[in-house]
């Protein structure tokens, strides 16, 4: 029987978190394959924590707000510690397509120890704002230059990790915009990397948290956290 646990990082999500739980638990899985949701509540001031209770699902109330990258490790370390073959990060606003998680299992089960879904791959769907495209983009050419390989859609949170991949972010994860920083610790460990195309969608009540931030300030610690990540990683080869 393989276990995936999927990790829904949330912060004020009370709006959204219900119906993102029911897509969850109504997807058909094969038969050697459970998938259960856990709710990372990163010290919500609503009520995302009652939601979450109401719809029997299973919930970590953080005490303090980590943020994006402390978040989805807990998620991870959790994976870890309690049997899990594989995590899924899947966020907790609708925007990931619920339909691909299974998608993302069998591509993990062929091999690979990170499998990333990518919204750049058929061009479909919602694919964010303009200026957060060309950084996108920007992102994609500097992993490139650190790492040789081609990731169109660095910054998508909906990705799947193994053991093998799990032991390491347990260890070790970006705290600010970990998605994109965190494919170049993948490479330097020498995990296999995949993507495959997935349409998201809008999220579907309230803002992103990545609006509160200036976009040039963001490409600039995005790039800044590339390159520590990058060193950090020879050093500790060496």
């Amino acid at each position: 029987m393989i276990k995936v646990l999927i990790v829904i990082p949330a912060f004020n999500e009370e709006k959204n978190i219900a119906l993102v739980i029911e897509k969850v638990t109504s997807i058909v899985t094969p038969y050697n394959i459970i998938i259960i949701p856990l709710v990372i509540n990163d010290a919500s001031i609503d009520g995302t924590a009652e939601v979450v209770l109401k719809n029997n699902c299973m919930l970590i109330n953080l005490p303090v707000n980590l943020g994006i990258g402390g978040v989805v490790q807990t998620g991870f370390k959790y994976a870890l510690y309690n049997g899990y073959d594989y995590a899924i990060q899947f966020d907790g606003d609708g925007q990931h397509p619920a339909d691909k998680i299974v998608d993302l299992i069998e591509v993990a089960l062929q091999g690979y120890d990170v499998v990333i879904g990518s919204r750049f791959i058929e061009n479909k769907g919602y694919r964010s704002t303009f200026l957060r495209r060309i950084g996108i983009w920007y992102f994609k050419y500097i992993i490139k230059i650190f790492c040789g390989i081609t990731i169109y859609d660095c910054t998508s949170g909906f990705r799947i990790l193994n053991r093998k991949a799990l032991e390491i972010v347990s260890e070790f994860y970006p705290d600010d915009y970990p998605e994109p920083v965190s494919i170049v610790l993948y490479k330097q460990k020498q995990l296999k990397i995949k993507e495959i195309p997935v349409i998201m969608y809008e999220r579907i009540e309230g803002k992103s948290s990545i609006r509160a931030f200036n976009t040039i300030y963001y490409m600039i610690k995005v790039t800044l956290g590339l390159f520590f990540t990058f060193f950090r990683a020879i050093k500790n080869r060496n």
